[in-house]
């Protein structure tokens, strides 16, 4: 008869969306993620593929479940975890927020999960800080002119961090759907926080880049339509999104960073994973995709967001250039954060014991 002594009494830690909100106030988020995007590019992570789980859900909607493991070389140890964060398309429509997920932590020593939190604070602020890192770092001088295509949960948490590291005087706001975006520009001009900031909703995407320094595509679109003559002299494009902006943006540019190659070109869905086995892109090796058409003058993907802090990557070539970054996500991120969050729970007693 089997009585599983070997599974002793212990307790797993759940942290709510209201426990990780607490535990925030007390984690400096830029600083993580900085010091952990550093981390990866000195080879001090785990980052295998994500495992991708594609549906179409009742609706006709498209629906996917992402599955993230990651680990970070602390110096004292090893942040171990894994994310996994669902979303539908269809959501929005319904006054949901597409994505959702949970973070788990595990025990260094005997590999058990430990910690297990709601994970879409984690995702969207972790998001928002590598786009605040890529800022600081690649921009001539701190951007003031914020435009944000596309105006859900990313759109708000982006808002919210950057106007906390940087000098904003004004925000644009685009949208396909109108109505969000106006409704999301009259939120942020009430918000005392923001006076003094000039807030509007654009008609159009060219309208809401053509005077921006620091340009957010946030949405969740397919088909590119960001054309380069449409920024300004020494824009930096942070492109968290998959296909706001078409291959022409890429080759224009004077800079392009990647948070890992190695995810972003084994992506089938994403622009530079896309020109990257057309020809159109080399890695930042010089190299072609296997089997690819070797276009003559296909340009070179620079390096990661990772080595331009450590020094060791290009820089911005010149103040006038257009700067693209455009980071994949990495789960290494998600496990760092969540790792700071878990620590400051803990100090604050925070989260419900779940006895296993």
């Amino acid at each position: 008869m089997l009585h599983f002594e070997e599974y002793p009494s212990t307790d797993l830690i759940y942290l709510s969306r209201e426990d990780v909100r607490r535990a925030f106030a007390d984690v400096d988020v830029i600083s993580v993620v900085r010091d952990t995007v550093m981390r990866h590019a000195e080879g001090r992570t785990l980052l295998p593929e994500e495992a991708y789980l594609g549906w179409t859900a009742p609706d006709g909607s498209a629906a996917r479940s992402l599955a993230m493991p990651g680990g970070i070389d602390t110096g004292a140890g090893q942040q171990l975890g894994l994310k996994v964060i669902n979303a539908s398309l269809g959501n929005p429509a319904r006054g949901l927020a597409r994505a959702q997920g949970l973070l788990l932590l595990f025990d260094e020593e005997l590999a058990w999960p430990r910690v297990m939190m709601e994970a879409a604070r984690i995702s969207a602020f972790r998001t928002a800080a590598v786009t605040a890192v890529a800022a600081l770092e690649l921009a001539p001088v701190p951007p003031r002119r914020l435009a944000v295509l596309g105006c859900g949960t990313l759109a708000r948490t982006h808002v919210q961090l950057l106007s906390e590291v940087l000098a904003l005087e004004s925000i644009t706001f685009h949208d396909i759907e109108p109505e969000r975006s106006r409704a999301l520009a009259e939120t942020v001009a009430g918000d005392p926080d923001f006076a003094g900031c000039a807030v509007q909703a654009a008609p159009d995407a060219q309208t809401c880049v053509k005077d921006a320094d620091l340009v957010v595509p946030v949405t969740v679109t397919t088909r590119g339509y960001l054309r380069p003559e449409w920024f300004a002299p020494g824009t930096v494009i942070v492109h968290v999104s998959l296909d706001d902006a078409l291959p022409e943006v890429v080759e224009a540019a004077g800079l392009v960073v990647v948070d890992d190659w190695g995810l972003v070109s084994h992506d089938h869905r994403r622009l530079l994973g896309r020109m990257y086995r057309e020809g159109r892109l080399r890695g930042p090796d010089g190299r072609y995709a296997e089997g690819a058409e070797q276009r003559p003058g296909a340009r070179k993907v620079d390096g990661t967001l990772g080595e331009v802090l450590l020094g060791t990557g290009p820089g911005r070539p010149a103040d006038t250039d257009l700067v693209l970054c455009n980071p994949f996500g990495m789960s290494v991120l998600d496990v760092a954060l969540g790792s700071a969050v878990a620590d400051s729970a803990e100090r604050q007693q925070l989260g419900l014991r779940v006895p296993r």
